[in-house]
C-alpha cells in the first residue's frame, strides 16, 4: 500500500537522507522517500509495518510524526473501532507519572487497551467497539490539560518560528564579542582566563546542541554526520589553540558561525516551505448547502452529487459544480494563473479552488469533493516529491559516500603528510603536525554535503510549485527532467488542438441523422456530444462501442452501424465514400446504406502560437497521431503548423506510432489522458488537458494543464528547463566551491578554519538562494 507519514523536525537534509536509508532497512518497505522540503515520508509497504515505520522516524533524532486523520493516526468521533491500534498524537502531558496515570484511567475502560508513550507524547489504543473507542478519546481530552494534537500547523512569523535558535545564536554572540575584544585588547594571565570563560560561555548554547547530537548519534552507530564534522573540526581547533597558545577564538567561531548558518538555512527552508503552503490554500472550509428552503453550513467532504449550493461573493467555491442560478464572475488565479475573471453563467460548469468575486449564485454539486478539482491539486502537490529526478538521486547516493571520503581525506592530510614530511627531514617537528592537522580540519568543516542535499530538492519543489501557480501540475521531479529533455511532441487532435465540441455540419438525410443520433447516445466518443440536442424516439438495444470504428447495436431490431468507413467495409455495406476535411460519420441500418454526417470542431485559439513557442523551446518535431479522417487530420495539421501528421490511426496503431517517434528523442505525448491512457503509459511525459476531475487523467499523465489552454505547454516546458539549469548551477558551483577551499585549505600555510566556515555556509545560502529562483521563472 502506499502511505504517506507526516512528520515534524526534520531541519537537516542530509539527516534527511539518513533517514530514508534507515527506513529503507525495515524489512517491508519497498519504496520510500523522504521528502525533507514537505517534512512527508512517502513510502510503499504493507500495513502491519507502517507502525515500525512511524517508530523508526520517532526514534530519529528531533523527528516525530504528527497527528493526520487520513493516515489513522488521530482520533476522530464516530469512527470505526481501532482493533488493530491506532496512534493518537497528544499535547500537555507534562509528568511521567501522569502518563501512567492516564493509562490506568483508559485501561480501566472495557473494551479498550492502552499504552502511553510519555516521551513521545502519544497513546497507542486497541477498542473492541466504537463506543468504548469514543469514551477512551473523552478520557483523554479530560484528563487534566491533555488536548488531542490535530497536527495542524500554527501560524508563525518566521522569527517566532525560529525564536529559540535565535535565541541561542544571539546569547553566543553576546559573550562571543567581549571574549574577542579581551582577547585582541589586553594580555597577560588574567586576560587570558577572563577569555577563554567568556569563550567558554559563547561555545555552550551553540555548542551543546551539537555535542549531545554527535553523542547520541555514535551511540546509535551514525558516525558521519555533520554533528560529528563540527564537534571534531570545532574542539581540534580549541585543542590546538590550548597547546599552542593562539586562544581558543577560532574553534568557538567555528561552532558559532555554523549554527548562524544552520539558522540562516531554517528561516530559508521555511520561507519556502510557507510559499508552497500559500499555494495549497485552495480548499474552502465551509459550504452553504441549500436544503428544504434553508441554507445550512458544512464541511466541503459532507457535500453530495446532486446537492445545491450556495456561493457567496468573496468566498471560494467547495466542490465541482454547475451554476443553476445567477450570473458571476471568478477568479482563476489559483487554478490557471489566469488573471483575468472568468464569466459564469448558468449552465457553466466551475472548479473548486476558484474565487466567486462577483454576485451570489447557486449551483449544483457535479463531484464529491474527494474527486473535484481542488483535491486532485492538493494531492498531486502533495505528493509531488514522491518521484525523485536522477540528480535527486544522485546527489542522495554521493552524499552517502562524500563526507566518509573527505574525512579520510582530512585523517590522512593530518597524520600521513606530516609523518612523510618529518621521515624526509628525519625529525619528530611537533610544529609540523600541528600545521597539517590544522589544515585537515577545513577539510571537516567543508564537508557538510548540506548544501547539495537541500538545493536540489528545494529547486525542484520550487519549480513545481511554480507551475502550479500557472495550473500545471507535475506529478514530480522526474517530470519536471523528462519534459525538459524532450524533443519531441505527439498531439491527439480532438479536445486538444481543436475544441472537440462537435456539432452536426450536414446530413444526407434526416433518416441518417436520426438514427445516428440514437445511437451516438451508447458512445464515449467526445464526437457523439454533437448529436446529444438531437431528439430521438428509436429503441435501441445491445449496443457496443467498437474501438476506433464507431457504435454498433440493434435499433427496433434491426443492427445499426452508425461509424466510419472501416466499419462500412468490415461488415459489408456498399456505400460511396465522402469526400470531405471533416469527420465523416457513416450511417447503415440492415446492411443497407443510410447516409453519411459531417461533424466538425473549431481549432483552439492559440494552438498555432503554443507549437511555435514549443519548436523555441528545443523541440524538433511536432506530430498529430489521430483516429480522425486523413483529409481533417491534414488541414488541421496544416493550420497549426504541425510538422507531421498521421491520421486514421487505431489504438495499436498509435502506440507503434508512439513507439517509433521515441525512437527520435525524448516523447511528449498530449491527449485527454483517458481515450489515450495506453500511449500515456509509453510517452516519456505525458500530458492530460483540463481533466482534473478524471481520476483516469491522473493516473495516465505526468502532466495535467488544469484549463484547456494549450499555451500552458510551453510554459510548463520553459519552467522545467529552467529549473533542471539551476539544479545543475547547485551541483557544479557547489562541487567547485567546496573543492577551491578544500585546496586552498591544504595549499596555503595560514589558511584560516574561519574562513573555511564561512565558505561552507556561504555555499549553502547560496545554493539555497539560487534554489528559490525558481520561484521567478516565467
Amino acid at each position: 500500500m502506499n502511505k504517506i507519514i507526516k512528520i515534524t523536525g526534520l531541519d537537516c537534509a542530509a539527516c534527511a537522507a539518513e533517514l530514508e536509508e534507515e527506513i529503507a532497512k525495515i524489512k517491508g518497505v519497498d519504496s520510500v522517500s523522504v521528502d525533507f522540503v514537505g517534512q512527508k515520508v512517502v513510502l510503499d509497504c504493507a500495513e502491519e509495518v507502517v507502525s515500525a515505520v512511524e517508530d523508526c522516524c520517532n526514534h530519529f533524532e528531533d523527528v516525530k510524526v504528527v497527528c493526520d486523520c487520513k493516515n489513522n493516526i488521530c482520533a476522530a468521533g464516530g469512527v470505526s473501532a481501532p482493533t488493530d491500534g491506532r496512534r493518537i498524537k497528544i499535547k500537555n502531558l507534562c509528568c511521567a507519572n501522569c502518563g501512567r496515570e492516564l493509562e490506568e484511567e483508559l485501561n480501566a475502560i472495557e473494551g479498550v487497551q492502552a499504552t502511553v508513550d510519555f516521551m513521545n507524547m502519544t497513546v497507542v489504543l486497541r477498542a473492541q467497539s466504537a463506543e468504548a473507542y469514543e469514551k477512551a478519546v473523552y478520557s483523554i481530552t479530560h484528563f487534566e490539560d491533555v488536548e488531542i494534537d490535530d497536527g495542524r500547523e500554527k501560524k508563525k512569523s518566521l522569527a517566532r518560528e525560529h525564536l529559540k535558535d535565535i535565541i541561542l545564536v544571539a546569547l553566543s554572540v553576546l559573550f562571543f564579542i567581549p571574549a574577542l575584544a579581551v582577547d585582541l585588547a589586553l594580555s597577560g594571565d588574567v586576560a587570558t582566563y577572563v577569555s577563554y570563560g567568556l569563550y567558554a560561555l559563547a561555545f555552550i548554547p551553540v555548542g551543546f546542541p551539537v555535542l549531545r547530537g554527535t553523542a547520541r548519534n555514535i551511540l546509535s552507530g551514525k558516525i558521519f554526520d555533520e554533528n560529528f564534522l563540527m564537534t571534531v573540526a570545532a574542539i581540534g581547533a580549541v585543542i590546538l589553540g590550548i597547546f599552542t597558545g593562539d586562544g581558543i577564538m577560532e574553534g568557538v567561531a567555528v561552532m558559532l558561525l555554523y549554527q548562524i548558518g544552520e539558522l540562516l538555512q531554517s528561516i530559508a527552508v521555511g520561507s519556502s516551505r510557507r510559499s508552497i503552503a500559500r499555494l495549497m490554500d485552495l480548499k474552502s472550509d465551509t459550504a452553504t448547502l441549500i436544503k428544504d428552503g434553508s441554507t445550512i453550513v458544512v464541511s466541503p467532504e459532507e457535500l453530495a452529487v446532486g446537492d445545491e449550493i450556495l456561493i457567496k461573493a468573496g468566498e471560494k467555491v467547495p466542490v465541482d459544480c454547475v451554476v443553476t442560478e445567477g450570473q458571476t464572475a471568478l477568479d482563476m488565479k489559483s487554478l490557471n494563473g489566469e488573471a483575468i475573471p472568468a464569466e459564469a453563467g448558468e449552465g457553466a460548469e466551475i472548479l473548486s479552488g476558484a474565487i466567486n468575486i462577483s454576485k451570489v449564485i447557486k449551483a449544483r454539486v457535479v463531484r464529491s469533493y474527494s474527486n473535484s478539482a481542488v483535491a486532485k491539486i492538493l494531492e498531486l502537490v502533495e505528493n509531488s516529491t514522491a518521484k525523485k529526478a536522477k540528480p535527486e538521486k544522485f546527489i542522495t547516493r554521493f552524499a552517502r559516500y562524500y563526507t566518509p571520503v573527505v574525512v579520510i581525506a582530512a585523517l590522512l592530510v593530518a597524520t600521513l603528510v606530516p609523518t612523510v614530511i618529518c621521515a624526509v627531514q628525519s625529525a619528530f617537528v611537533w610544529e609540523t603536525y600541528r600545521e597539517w592537522i590544522y589544515r585537515s580540519l577545513s577539510f571537516l568543516v567543508i564537508s557538510c554535503p548540506c548544501a547539495l542535499v537541500i538545493s536540489v530538492p528545494l529547486s525542484y519543489f520550487g519549480g513545481i510549485g511554480r507551475m502550479a501557480r500557472f495550473g500545471i501540475l507535475a506529478k514530480g521531479s522526474t517530470c519536471l527532467d523528462e519534459l525538459a529533455l524532450s524533443s519531441v511532441a505527439a498531439f491527439d487532435k480532438t479536445g486538444t488542438l481543436t475544441e472537440g465540441v462537435f456539432a452536426v455540419k450536414s446530413s444526407s438525410s434526416p433518416e441518417a441523422l436520426k438514427l445516428a443520433a440514437a445511437a451516438e447516445r451508447y458512445s464515449s466518443h467526445p464526437i457523439a456530444a454533437a448529436f446529444s440536442d438531437i431528439p430521438c424516439d428509436i429503441a435501441i438495444n445491445n449496443a457496443e462501442e467498437v474501438a476506433g470504428r464507431g457504435v454498433k447495436c440493434l435499433a427496433d431490431g434491426k443492427v445499426l452501424l452508425c461509424g466510419n468507413r472501416i466499419m462500412m467495409e468490415e461488415n459489408g455495406v456498399k456505400f460511396a465514400p465522402a469526400d470531405s476535411v471533416s469527420t465523416v460519420i457513416y450511417v447503415a441500418l440492415d446492411g443497407r446504406f443510410v447516409g453519411v454526417i459531417e461533424v466538425d470542431d473549431k481549432i483552439k485559439d492559440g494552438a498555432k502560437e503554443a507549437l511555435e513557442e514549443l519548436k523555441c523551446q528545443g523541440v524538433t518535431s511536432c506530430v498529430m497521431l489521430t483516429g480522425d479522417g486523413e483529409r481533417r487530420a491534414r488541414a488541421v495539421a496544416e493550420e497549426v503548423g504541425l510538422d507531421e501528421c498521421r491520421a486514421a490511426l487505431l489504438p495499436d496503431q498509435k502506440l507503434e506510432a508512439a513507439e517509433e517517434l521515441k525512437s527520435r528523442g525524448k516523447l511528449i505525448y498530449v491527449g485527454d489522458g483517458i481515450n489515450d491512457a495506453p500511449v500515456m503509459t509509453v510517452a516519456d511525459c505525458a500530458v492530460s488537458m483540463g481533466k482534473v476531475g478524471s481520476d483516469a487523467a491522473i493516473e495516465a499523465s505526468d502532466i495535467v494543464l488544469v484549463s484547456d489552454n494549450l499555451a500552458l505547454l510551453p510554459k510548463a516546458k520553459r519552467i522545467a528547463k529552467g529549473t533542471r539549469r539551476i539544479v545543475f548551477q547547485n551541483i557544479v558551483g557547489s562541487l567547485a566551491l567546496k573543492l577551491a577551499i578544500m585546496v586552498l585549505g591544504v595549499a596555503l600555510p595560514s589558511f584560516p578554519l574561519i574562513i573555511a566556515i564561512f565558505g561552507d555556509v556561504g555555499v549553502m545560502l547560496l545554493a539555497i538562494l539560487n534554489a528559490m529562483r525558481t520561484g521567478l521563472i516565467k
